[in-house]
Protein backbone atom coordinates (compact mmCIF):
# COMPACT_ATOMS: atom_id res chain seq x y z
CA UNK A 1 0.00 0.00 0.00
CA UNK A 2 1.54 3.45 -0.61
CA UNK A 3 2.13 5.66 2.19
CA UNK A 4 -0.15 8.36 2.28
CA UNK A 5 2.24 11.45 2.55
CA UNK A 6 1.25 14.91 3.41
CA UNK A 7 2.29 16.31 0.60
CA UNK A 8 0.17 13.68 -1.43
CA UNK A 9 -2.85 13.77 0.59
CA UNK A 10 -2.88 17.55 -0.14
CA UNK A 11 -2.27 16.61 -3.94
CA UNK A 12 -5.43 14.70 -3.63
CA UNK A 13 -7.45 17.85 -2.09
CA UNK A 14 -6.24 19.86 -4.58
CA UNK A 15 -7.20 17.86 -7.42
CA UNK A 16 -10.26 17.08 -5.94
CA UNK A 17 -11.56 20.61 -4.95
CA UNK A 18 -10.76 21.78 -9.05
CA UNK A 19 -12.50 18.20 -10.71
CA UNK A 20 -15.49 19.87 -13.22
CA UNK A 21 -18.09 17.74 -12.28
CA UNK A 22 -20.46 19.43 -15.35
CA UNK A 23 -18.05 18.66 -18.06
CA UNK A 24 -17.62 15.73 -19.67
CA UNK A 25 -16.86 14.18 -22.69
CA UNK A 26 -18.43 11.24 -24.76
CA UNK A 27 -16.93 8.79 -27.05
CA UNK A 28 -18.99 6.67 -29.91
CA UNK A 29 -17.55 3.78 -30.97
CA UNK A 30 -13.38 4.84 -31.20
CA UNK A 31 -11.84 1.86 -32.32
CA UNK A 32 -8.17 2.66 -31.87
CA UNK A 33 -7.43 2.24 -27.97
CA UNK A 34 -4.70 4.68 -28.17
CA UNK A 35 -7.26 7.48 -29.05
CA UNK A 36 -9.02 6.70 -26.32
CA UNK A 37 -5.89 6.94 -23.59
CA UNK A 38 -4.86 9.98 -25.38
CA UNK A 39 -8.62 11.16 -24.50
CA UNK A 40 -8.13 9.98 -21.14
CA UNK A 41 -4.93 12.10 -20.31
CA UNK A 42 -6.58 15.15 -22.12
CA UNK A 43 -9.64 14.60 -20.03
CA UNK A 44 -7.69 14.46 -17.32
CA UNK A 45 -6.00 17.36 -17.57
CA UNK A 46 -8.20 19.90 -17.46
CA UNK A 47 -10.18 18.44 -14.18
CA UNK A 48 -12.75 16.43 -15.74
CA UNK A 49 -14.14 13.80 -13.32
CA UNK A 50 -15.55 11.16 -15.59
CA UNK A 51 -16.12 9.88 -19.50
CA UNK A 52 -18.41 8.16 -21.12
CA UNK A 53 -17.51 5.28 -23.91
CA UNK A 54 -20.24 3.97 -26.10
CA UNK A 55 -19.42 0.54 -27.90
CA UNK A 56 -22.40 -0.60 -30.01
CA UNK A 57 -20.46 -2.18 -32.58
CA UNK A 58 -20.47 -5.95 -31.82
CA UNK A 59 -16.75 -6.25 -32.61
CA UNK A 60 -15.99 -3.77 -29.80
CA UNK A 61 -18.21 -4.83 -27.43
CA UNK A 62 -17.35 -6.67 -23.98
CA UNK A 63 -18.16 -7.61 -20.63
CA UNK A 64 -15.02 -5.40 -19.01
CA UNK A 65 -13.34 -2.54 -21.11
CA UNK A 66 -9.71 -2.07 -20.52
CA UNK A 67 -8.26 1.52 -21.59
CA UNK A 68 -4.52 2.00 -22.66
CA UNK A 69 -1.29 1.23 -21.68
CA UNK A 70 1.43 2.69 -19.25
CA UNK A 71 0.99 6.04 -20.90
CA UNK A 72 -2.23 6.50 -19.76
CA UNK A 73 -2.44 4.66 -16.61
CA UNK A 74 -2.26 8.16 -14.65
CA UNK A 75 -5.01 9.44 -16.29
CA UNK A 76 -7.42 6.17 -15.79
CA UNK A 77 -6.38 6.10 -12.39
CA UNK A 78 -8.01 9.17 -11.34
CA UNK A 79 -10.89 9.04 -14.27
CA UNK A 80 -14.37 8.08 -13.78
CA UNK A 81 -15.21 5.75 -17.30
CA UNK A 82 -19.02 4.89 -17.99
CA UNK A 83 -18.73 2.15 -20.02
CA UNK A 84 -22.20 1.47 -22.28
CA UNK A 85 -23.15 -1.08 -25.38
CA UNK A 86 -26.66 0.87 -25.50
CA UNK A 87 -27.09 4.07 -27.11
CA UNK A 88 -29.88 4.89 -25.14
CA UNK A 89 -28.86 4.11 -21.77
CA UNK A 90 -25.53 6.01 -22.16
CA UNK A 91 -27.37 9.25 -23.27
CA UNK A 92 -29.79 9.17 -20.42
CA UNK A 93 -26.82 8.92 -18.21
CA UNK A 94 -25.36 11.33 -20.03
CA UNK A 95 -28.97 13.89 -20.04
CA UNK A 96 -29.31 13.10 -16.44
CA UNK A 97 -26.38 14.66 -15.40
CA UNK A 98 -25.37 17.16 -18.06
CA UNK A 99 -27.89 20.34 -19.41
CA UNK A 100 -26.16 20.09 -22.85
CA UNK A 101 -25.01 17.38 -25.72
CA UNK A 102 -23.23 19.06 -28.41
CA UNK A 103 -21.27 16.63 -31.21
CA UNK A 104 -18.40 17.35 -33.58
CA UNK A 105 -20.41 17.04 -36.81
CA UNK A 106 -19.55 18.81 -40.32
CA UNK A 107 -23.61 20.33 -40.81
CA UNK A 108 -24.58 23.21 -42.00
CA UNK A 109 -25.73 24.61 -39.05
CA UNK A 110 -22.76 24.04 -36.60
CA UNK A 111 -21.54 26.09 -34.87
CA UNK A 112 -17.29 27.33 -34.31
CA UNK A 113 -16.00 25.39 -31.01
CA UNK A 114 -15.28 29.32 -29.63
CA UNK A 115 -19.07 30.15 -29.59
CA UNK A 116 -20.21 27.44 -27.41
CA UNK A 117 -20.52 28.61 -23.79
CA UNK A 118 -18.19 25.87 -22.04
CA UNK A 119 -18.65 27.02 -18.54
CA UNK A 120 -22.74 25.79 -18.76
CA UNK A 121 -23.15 21.68 -17.87
CA UNK A 122 -21.98 20.19 -20.92
CA UNK A 123 -21.03 16.97 -22.44
CA UNK A 124 -19.17 16.88 -25.91
CA UNK A 125 -19.99 14.15 -28.29
CA UNK A 126 -17.19 12.74 -30.55
CA UNK A 127 -17.27 9.91 -32.81
CA UNK A 128 -15.11 7.55 -34.70
CA UNK A 129 -11.84 8.14 -36.39
CA UNK A 130 -13.79 6.63 -39.87
CA UNK A 131 -17.14 7.97 -39.85
CA UNK A 132 -17.26 10.51 -37.25
CA UNK A 133 -20.56 10.52 -35.01
CA UNK A 134 -23.54 8.35 -36.34
CA UNK A 135 -26.73 9.63 -37.09
CA UNK A 136 -28.64 7.83 -34.70
CA UNK A 137 -26.04 9.36 -31.98
CA UNK A 138 -26.95 13.14 -33.30
CA UNK A 139 -30.57 12.37 -32.58
CA UNK A 140 -29.83 12.49 -28.96
CA UNK A 141 -27.61 15.82 -29.20
CA UNK A 142 -28.69 19.23 -28.76
CA UNK A 143 -26.81 20.86 -31.48
CA UNK A 144 -23.09 20.83 -33.93
CA UNK A 145 -19.90 21.97 -33.07
CA UNK A 146 -16.33 22.05 -35.66
CA UNK A 147 -13.08 23.59 -35.08
CA UNK A 148 -12.33 26.21 -37.14
CA UNK A 149 -9.38 25.37 -39.39
CA UNK A 150 -7.03 27.23 -41.91
CA UNK A 151 -5.48 24.52 -43.66
CA UNK A 152 -6.10 22.50 -46.69
CA UNK A 153 -7.11 19.35 -45.18
CA UNK A 154 -10.64 19.82 -42.64
CA UNK A 155 -9.67 17.47 -40.50
CA UNK A 156 -8.34 16.23 -36.93
CA UNK A 157 -7.77 12.95 -35.62
CA UNK A 158 -10.08 12.49 -32.73
CA UNK A 159 -7.82 12.64 -29.87
CA UNK A 160 -6.56 16.11 -31.07
CA UNK A 161 -9.85 17.17 -31.65
CA UNK A 162 -10.58 16.45 -28.32
CA UNK A 163 -7.77 17.97 -26.52
CA UNK A 164 -8.36 21.07 -29.01
CA UNK A 165 -11.91 20.70 -27.10
CA UNK A 166 -11.62 20.34 -23.81
CA UNK A 167 -8.64 23.39 -23.56
CA UNK A 168 -11.12 25.58 -24.39
CA UNK A 169 -13.44 24.76 -22.09
CA UNK A 170 -10.38 24.76 -19.41
CA UNK A 171 -10.00 28.18 -20.76
CA UNK A 172 -12.83 29.61 -20.36
CA UNK A 173 -13.71 27.35 -17.05
CA UNK A 174 -11.15 29.64 -15.24
CA UNK A 175 -11.64 33.35 -16.43
CA UNK A 176 -14.74 32.32 -13.95
CA UNK A 177 -12.67 30.53 -11.41
CA UNK A 178 -14.13 27.44 -11.68
CA UNK A 179 -10.80 25.97 -10.28
CA UNK A 180 -10.87 27.60 -6.97
CA UNK A 181 -13.83 29.61 -5.73
CA UNK A 182 -16.42 29.04 -8.43
CA UNK A 183 -16.23 25.42 -8.23
CA UNK A 184 -19.66 24.24 -10.04
CA UNK A 185 -19.15 21.04 -7.32
CA UNK A 186 -20.97 21.41 -4.04
CA UNK A 187 -18.74 20.82 -0.87
CA UNK A 188 -19.94 17.05 -0.74
CA UNK A 189 -19.29 16.53 -4.00
CA UNK A 190 -15.37 17.39 -3.99
CA UNK A 191 -14.95 15.60 -0.65
CA UNK A 192 -16.45 12.48 -1.86
CA UNK A 193 -13.94 12.98 -4.31
CA UNK A 194 -11.05 13.60 -2.28
CA UNK A 195 -12.54 10.07 -0.71
CA UNK A 196 -12.90 8.30 -3.53
CA UNK A 197 -9.59 9.51 -4.77
CA UNK A 198 -7.83 8.65 -1.00
CA UNK A 199 -8.91 4.79 -1.64
CA UNK A 200 -7.64 4.69 -4.92
CA UNK A 201 -4.29 5.87 -3.86
CA UNK A 202 -4.80 3.33 -1.37
CA UNK A 203 -5.27 0.46 -3.89
CA UNK A 204 -8.52 0.08 -3.33
CA UNK A 205 -10.20 1.03 -6.39
CA UNK A 206 -7.67 1.06 -9.80
CA UNK A 207 -10.39 2.41 -11.86
CA UNK A 208 -8.30 0.91 -14.95
CA UNK A 209 -10.97 -1.73 -15.88
CA UNK A 210 -14.56 -0.79 -16.06
CA UNK A 211 -17.62 -2.98 -16.05
CA UNK A 212 -20.20 -2.20 -19.34
CA UNK A 213 -23.47 -0.74 -17.28
CA UNK A 214 -26.14 -2.31 -19.43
Amino acid sequence: MPKMTEERLTRLRTVACQRQTNFTVVLENVHDPHNISAVLRSCEAVGIAEVFVLYTEPKLQEDYLTLGKKSSAGARKWLNVNYYTQMDNCFAAVRARYDHIYATHMAQDASSLYDLNLTESVALLFGNEHDGVSEAALRYTDSNFLIPQMGMVQSLNISVACAVSVFEGLRQRMTKDFYGANNPATESAQAAILQDYIQRHEGKASGKKTRRKD
